[in-house]
């Protein structure tokens, strides 16, 4: 491992990071769609405050919430698909 660590120039734990990075990201992104839906609380800021005249970076933050809205759909539509759930109102 550590001549394959060698031969990559340490690529791999650089991969393993990014990837740890990006999950943390999607995590936290599922948690304010969660907080979102089951409160009805959403980030304070605006989109035009947080890019200011960047459009591009507006797009990306849509982006990046949108993320989260489809991760807890998919793990809402797992979960109601499992035995281990049961809705009770």
């Amino acid at each position: 491992m550590v001549f394959l660590n060698i031969l990559t120039f340490g690529l791999w734990s650089k991969l393993g990071r990014l990837t740890h990075y990006a999950f943390d990201a999607v995590l936290f992104s599922a948690f304010l769609a969660g907080m979102k839906r089951s409160t009805g609380l959403t980030p304070s800021f605006k989109t035009d405050k947080a890019s200011g005249e960047n459009k591009e970076m507006a797009k990306w933050i849509d982006k990046y919430l949108g993320v989260g809205e489809w991760v807890m759909d998919q793990s809402i539509a797992v979960a109601a698909s499992s035995g281990w759930f049961e809705r009770k109102r």
